[in-house]
């Protein structure tokens, strides 16, 4: 029985996380349509600010959060205006290939900038817990599920209740109609893949001192993003947010209850794609295309 509880715990700590994560990848595709290929490379520029900050200057990655945010939106704002502004009309398959290829320009400078080594951020909370009667909280995942509440609590608020989230959700529910109601659709576009970065970049912090952080990172990232989104159904936040939640149980299990499982988690995003696919290709809330 605390074995189940511990597994518990460990998942939906896990799945606060993943939400953060997904729901990045999500909003960029949900105005712009482009799905972003690269939204991984964010994930792993992120953790790197995290990490430098605090190996140099001695900055907790969670006070280093808001900077490390910022330095990302400036990489992803120049990215969103010299590359994937010019393809937001063009033929899905360029705009994949383009955001691919971002995504491996990304990697390789992280490669040249600062080797393949893998590195590791260790804030005093970064391998301590807490018990809870039987079972133990890891701090680390506790503050990243409480980042994850707080940053896509106050993204669903700002989407609600604020004129330019307003307006987001108005171009991603028809743009051209928005365009005759005086919305600025670019930058409605620029918007929001500057918060999908943002986001990206708040993920990669809290990974920071959950996992040990390479050039490398990004893609298996982008994979748990694509699973998530595909489980839950494109553009329903209540699906993706349950998929978050049955991927991060999934992975646990696996880790605690499938023997030299703790290698074999990693292809749980791969198996429920597949699945998924095969069996509700609109995902679990999803609508099917006509």
């Amino acid at each position: 029985m605390t074995l189940f509880v511990q597994f518990i715990i460990d998942g939906i700590l896990l799945g606060g996380l993943y939400v953060l994560m997904a729901i990045g990848f999500s909003l960029s595709y949900g105005v712009t349509r482009i799905i972003n290929f690269a939204h991984g490379e964010f994930i792993m520029l992120g953790a790197y600010a995290a990490f430098w900050m605090f190996h140099l200057w001695g900055f907790d990655p969670l006070a280093a959060m808001p900077l490390a945010i910022a330095l990302v939106v400036v990489v992803g704002v120049l990215t969103f205006e010299l590359s994937i502004a010019r393809v937001l009309k063009a033929p899905q398959i360029n705009q994949i290939l383009l955001t691919f290829g971002v995504g491996l320009v990304l990697e390789n400078l992280a490669v040249i900038l600062w080797s393949g080594d893998e590195r590791s951020t260790t804030p005093a909370y970064a391998s301590s817990a807490f018990n809870l009667g039987s079972v133990y909280v890891p701090y680390n995942r506790l503050f990243g599920g409480i980042v994850a509440i707080v940053l896509v609590g106050g993204l669903m608020a700002w989407l609600k209740w604020s004129a330019r989230g307003r307006a987001v959700r108005a171009v991603a529910q028809n743009s051209d109609a928005a365009a005759l109601m005086g919305i600025d659709v670019k930058a409605a576009y620029a918007l929001s893949f500057a918060i999908s970065c943002a986001l990206g970049a708040a993920t990669g912090v809290v990974m920071s001192f959950i996992v040990t952080v390479t050039p490398f990172m990004g893609f298996p990232m982008l994979v748990k993003a694509v699973a998530i989104v595909i489980l839950g159904g494109m553009g329903s936040v209540g699906g993706m947010t349950l998929g978050a939640f049955i991927l991060a149980l999934a992975e646990s299990a696996c880790s605690y209850f499938v023997p030299e499982g703790a290698g074999w988690s990693e292809g749980v995003a791969f198996m429920l794609i597949f699945t998924i696919l095969l069996v509700r290709p609109s995902g679990l809330f999803g609508y099917a295309s006509h």
